[in-house]
């Protein structure tokens, strides 16, 4: 198939719309559903990324795509008790697919920015990813193939209309990519940077030049993330997983602000008051989710007080107090920062080690680097100049 035809494009009232190959045929294979634009944005994007990591770590891996950017992205490594409830996995046996896992920490690590998402794995869907997957709001799935029993699973979902994608994994595109704005063709080469080269990590400027093999892997898995994240953007990066991404800020401080406030909600989400929170009995998934996120934030009241807590919770529980969050967020350690250009100040700094960072991966090149240098000084962060950028838009 060369072409394949549309409702419309981003917004109904963009039409035509179709997707289409100049020479052979799209790589692309639509077992259920009827994707749209902005799915096929999502799924095509998020395809590469997941392809990545699976080629940089050689373990399975998986992203959740909103809107041209990952909400969340990881690599399968095995789920904690912990983990396994903040992640709301159930019944079912996660640890038995490192896939599933992969999605699990995907989805798992920003469920807010994950509703109505795009999803990316990197190998064959299994029975257990499709169950994972099934009672989430999503809308779709992108992978190289899918077990029977997954397809069964998924061509279930949304009353049968959810979008499920096959992509042939020996696709390559062309070297030279091109789009179209305001009737102007843009044309480059694609960004075809390497990202689990062992130089990213020679140019070590701070007294702290020590990384861990879990650190190299995360802060990789932080620039792959970044790859295909729209600028500017920085992502941490914990235990396999990405688990703050900001995308598509104006000022980087901003990016490392919004990523870092994600980090420490990841986190809150483990702290026993809020693992313990008491939901009524067939809570919507939606509900429990936006819940959680104001219970911890700043805007408590909205779900505690008299009148609003009946709606959600079988009793009132004690808030989180500030102190409590404090205290919770400062035990958080060992996260991996990744930025797709460089830190022009040491508020970036600053701002990371509030959220545990230990070990940053940043281009490198601004002319107060040795302020961004003498901040990570302060804190014992090692930080590698990698001189590689990463924009992407």
């Amino acid at each position: 198939m060369k072409e394949l035809t549309l409702k419309y494009g981003c917004n109904p009232n963009q039409k035509p719309s179709r997707v289409y190959m100049e020479e052979g045929e799209l790589p692309i294979e639509v077992l259920n559903g009827r994707p749209g634009y902005i799915n096929l944005l999502d799924a095509l994007n998020s395809w590469q990324l997941v392809s990545e990591l699976k080629r940089a770590t050689g373990l399975p891996a998986a992203a959740s795509f909103k809107h041209v950017s990952p909400a969340g992205a990881a690599v399968g490594l095995p789920l904690d008790d912990t983990l396994k409830h903040i992640y709301f996995t159930g019944d079912i046996d996660v640890n038995a697919s490192p896939l599933a896992c992969a999605y699990a920490r995907a989805r798992g690590a920003d469920r807010m920015s994950s509703y109505g998402d795009f999803v990316a794995l990197s190998d064959e869907c299994d029975a257990t990813t499709a169950l994972l997957l099934k009672p989430e709001v999503s809308d779709g799935v992108i992978a190289p193939a899918f077990s029977e029993e997954a397809l069964t699973i998924l061509r279930e979902k949304r009353k049968g209309t959810y979008n499920v994608i096959r992509i042939d994994p020996t696709y390559r595109p062309a070297p030279i990519e091109r789009k179209q704005v305001f009737g102007i063709t843009f044309e480059q080469g694609r960004n075809e940077i390497a990202l689990d080269d062992p130089s990213l990590f020679e140019n070590i400027p701070t007294k702290n030049k020590t990384f861990s093999d879990a650190a190299k892997r995360d802060l990789m898995i932080a620039l792959i993330t970044l790859k295909y994240t729209q600028s500017n953007s920085v992502c941490y990066v914990k235990d396999g997983q990405a688990i703050g991404i900001g995308a598509g800020q104006q000022s980087r401080i901003h990016c490392t602000r919004l990523a870092g406030n994600k980090a420490d909600i990841w986190w809150l989400r483990q702290h026993p008051k809020v693992m313990n929170l008491p939901f009524i009995d067939k809570i919507r998934r939606a509900d429990r989710d936006n819940t959680i996120d104001i219970y911890i934030g700043d805007e408590c009241d909205d779900v505690l007080a008299e009148g609003a807590w009946q709606q959600f919770f079988t009793e009132r529980p004690e808030p989180l107090t500030a102190e409590e969050k404090r205290a919770w967020i400062a035990k958080n350690s060992d996260v991996a920062l990744g930025s797709d250009a460089f830190f022009p100040f040491g508020d970036n700094i600053e701002r990371a080690h509030k959220s545990g960072v230990r070990y940053i991966a940043q281009a490198g090149g601004s002319v107060r680097d040795d302020h961004v240098i003498a901040t990570c000084d302060k804190y014992d962060i090692a930080m590698t100049f990698t001189g590689v950028r990463l924009f992407h838009h």
